[in-house]
């Protein structure tokens, strides 16, 4: 670092903390990851200057920004000394302040709003949800099985990843095992129904991306664990995410997979927008072999009618890059 640098960084922060609707701005991300329109609502104040204000503190590097569709999201820096700066404030700030208060306030409300409407496209999908759900092996059969396998080496995971999170079900399963989680799913309302349930069990460290699970902005060995949930019957090419997810995978780290066993339900195709029928315990071991990843360990959760002609089992797969 060239001298000065480091100077200019801390007055940088100390600068873009230094102003009331900021501190605010950080009692709020504090609390939640937000959208502008939705700090606005929490601020009360005008879309341009609420976006004026988040735009000179992500060049002092106490948010980070990101894109969702047509959407921005902020939330805290975790590293460094903006982030340090941002919690001391933040532990300066945690008295009766009204105004405060009042941002609290209405941020359950804007959270309460968010939950209604992801309530509302669950309601708008619940029938085909329950439709597949009844065809496939009891979810909490799956689930125990899936924990029982998918286990950190070291306690917790460090970093943990869950492409295709659909509800958001899996980082809430596992929301125990690691210190930090992220899961990516190209579905907006999907997201919103997620990020709404994520927000309801209070689980603040994980976060959720709109991202191509083909193609994720992360580092290669950024993560020490993966989940891969129902995801690959929807891809054209599922081999595909599981090479991303050993990319993103560090040595030595699990993938864990879970999806149905070759079947013949058809209708799936254009009910479900399924593109594959399953996947035999072979096939997705080999998927993993391509991409320096070995199998150890395997499950099958049959479906409780699994003598009807549309009865789904279950598979879970335990794959682990190699060193």
């Amino acid at each position: 670092m060239k001298s000065g640098e480091k100077l200019a960084r801390v007055l940088d922060a100390l600068r873009g903390a230094g102003e009331e609707t900021r501190l605010r701005i950080l009692h709020a991300l504090s609390r939640d990851e937000l959208a502008v329109s939705e700090l606005t609502q929490v601020l009360a104040q005008s879309q341009p200057r609420i976006s004026r204000h988040l735009k000179l503190m992500t060049e002092a590097g106490l948010i980070e920004r990101r894109r969702e569709g047509s959407w921005a999201f902020f939330r805290l820096t975790r590293d460094g000394f903006p982030a340090r700066l941002a919690e001391f404030a933040l532990e300066a700030l945690e008295t009766g302040d009204s105004v405060l208060e009042r941002d609290r306030d209405r941020l359950e409300r804007v959270r309460a709003r968010r939950a209604e409407l992801a309530e509302s496209y669950f309601e708008e999908n619940a029938a085909h949800w329950d439709e597949l759900r009844s065809m496939h092996a009891p979810e909490a059969a799956v689930e125990a099985a899936a924990r029982s396998m998918f286990i950190p080496p070291n306690g917790k995971f460090s970093r943990l990843v869950d492409l295709g999170a659909g509800t958001g079900r899996m980082l809430e399963l596992f929301a125990d095992r690691y210190e930090s989680g992220v899961g990516y799913d190209v579905n907006q309302p999907m997201l919103a129904l997620a990020r709404a349930r994520l927000a309801a069990a209070g689980l603040d460290h994980a976060e959720l991306r709109q991202e191509d699970i083909l193609a994720l902005p992360d580092d290669a060995a950024s993560a020490d664990g993966c989940i891969l949930h129902q995801v690959l019957h929807f891809l054209v090419e599922p081999s595909q995410a599981i090479a991303e997810a050993s990319r993103m995978l560090s040595p030595g780290s699990p993938l864990l997979v879970v999806d149905f066993a070759p079947h013949d339900a058809e209708a799936l195709r254009e009910s479900h927008a399924h593109r594959r029928l399953g996947f035999a315990r072979t096939e997705i071991e080999k998927m993993g072999e391509a991409v320096g990843m070995s199998a150890t360990g395997y499950a099958e959760i049959p479906a409780e009618n699994a003598a009807g002609g549309d009865a789904l089992t279950v598979s879970l797969w335990l794959l682990r890059k190699n060193d």
